[in-house]
């Protein structure tokens, strides 16, 4: 009953024309993926508006858990497909009321957009967003003592955009740099885990026109906005593909993964959602068991048993083998 009730809000959301899941605009990006979360009204954050860095978008909140002890945590990054979204829409993605009531505090981050990267002449584009993501996750480490957080049980969640960020920071090695004179810099990037909806597994227009012929999404990651420029010029771009699309940097010692979508996949088929179709879980779960890496992929009519959504699986995978 709960997997159908959480599907049949999943489908509300996709019909109303001001929540549809997965549209272009006629810009060409794509609106992020959600969870419709049922009587959950997010509070009041214990911290708001924390600087992470000097830019006004590198800005955090702060739930904190009430705990004797130090607590997991969840970080969360939002959608928008790097081009919109706000740490507002936290809600969208996990729910914050029902994770904090389980002794799990919540983080939910802004980070410098596409429009950004341009005005800072940042190459490629997406390295704002994702090394921005980074960047908050190492603060938060860094204040993990202050915060009451433990830093080892941190797990990541979001939508679209902020889903492929969260596999970016799951599979990346780790960025810390132990030789900085930056304390923050120092602090570890990996993740205790993540859970996503409508994640972008892949940042390769080759693999996405094979798994989905309709694919269209990407190309601005890497400065280039029309799709066919995108694979025309993906010779090019290959050495940034293999630096920023999560599959690429997939390896055995990833941390589990958790990955959400809203419809059923039919590889090498158009997709009605080319931009969050399941073909992207498909394909991502297929790599991952071939390392020997744990990934939950969740679709309606494939639950497996599994927990019914990412909230539901963060907080299971972050409570494990407590008391």
């Amino acid at each position: 009953m709960k997997w159908f009730l959480t599907v049949l809000m999943l489908v509300c959301f996709c019909m109303w024309p001001n929540f549809s899941m997965g549209q272009e605009n006629r810009s060409g990006e794509s609106k992020e993926a959600q969870v419709a979360i049922d009587d959950s009204v997010v509070p009041t954050p214990t911290l708001s508006e924390v600087a992470y860095d000097s830019h006004e978008r590198q800005v955090l909140d702060f739930w904190r858990a009430k705990s004797d002890q130090p607590t997991p945590a969840v970080f969360v990054i939002h959608g928008g497909g790097w081009s919109g979204g706000e740490k507002e829409r936290v809600n969208r993605f996990v729910d914050v009321n029902a994770l904090l009531n389980r002794g799990i505090s919540v983080i939910a981050i802004n980070y410098r957009l596409m429009r950004h990267a341009a005005k800072d002449q940042v190459m490629p584009p997406v390295k704002a967003p994702l090394e921005d993501a980074a960047r908050a996750l190492q603060f938060v480490k860094h204040h993990a003592l202050e915060w009451n957080v433990d830093p080892t049980r941190i797990g990541a969640a979001g939508g679209s955009a902020g889903a492929c960020s969260s596999l970016w920071l799951a599979f990346h090695d780790d960025l810390a740099d132990k030789d900085s004179e930056d304390p923050i810099a120092r602090e570890s990037t990996r993740l205790f885990c993540a859970a996503v909806i409508g994640a972008q597994t892949t940042l390769d227009p080759q693999q996405m026109r094979t798994w989905t012929p309709n694919s269209r999404y990407g190309g601005h990651a890497f400065g280039v906005p029309k799709f066919a420029e995108f694979l025309a010029q993906r010779d090019r771009l290959l050495p940034w593909i293999g630096e920023y699309s999560p599959y690429a940097l997939a390896s055995q010692d990833d941390p589990p993964v958790y990955l959400f979508y809203s419809a059923v996949p039919g590889l090498g088929q158009p997709q009605r959602d080319p931009t969050h179709t399941s073909n992207f879980g498909v394909k991502l779960q297929e790599r991952l068991h071939q390392l020997d890496v744990e990934c939950d992929l969740v679709y309606p009519g494939k639950t497996d048993g599994l927990p019914a959504s990412p909230t539901d699986y963060l907080i299971e995978r972050l409570t494990r083998n407590e008391g």
